[in-house]
């Protein structure tokens, strides 16, 4: 019996998933700003201080969450994992409204 393609991608999709359990919601921030010293590196504006959030809504409200530097590329990843969740989801269900619809047809 061939196998079927879209089953294939979809099998695939939903291991990959596996990898993702510690992806994090929202949007990585990176903002540069002046502290307000007035003798500080930032007041001429020119090294200015860079500010990393984590952005997300929480009980349908936007809160900013700050994130050392240390800590940057790590939650970057993280996010970014939350993105590819997302589209591998869009894709299986794609496939499946596809097959479905195949299948209701054929009745």
């Amino acid at each position: 019996m061939p196998k079927d393609p879209e089953l294939q991608l979809r099998g695939k999709l939903i291991r990959s998933l596996g990898t993702l359990r510690e992806m994090l919601p929202g949007s990585y921030v990176e903002r540069q700003r002046k502290c307000g010293k007035p003798n500080c590196r930032c007041a001429d504006g020119k090294q200015l201080h860079v500010e990393r959030q984590l952005s997300v809504l929480v009980g349908g409200k936007p809160k900013s969450f700050h994130i050392p530097a240390e800590s940057a590329k790590e939650v970057k990843e993280k996010v970014e994992m939350r993105k590819r969740f997302q589209k591998a989801a869009d894709r299986i269900c794609e496939i499946n409204l596809r097959r479905y619809l195949s299948k209701k047809d054929r009745r």
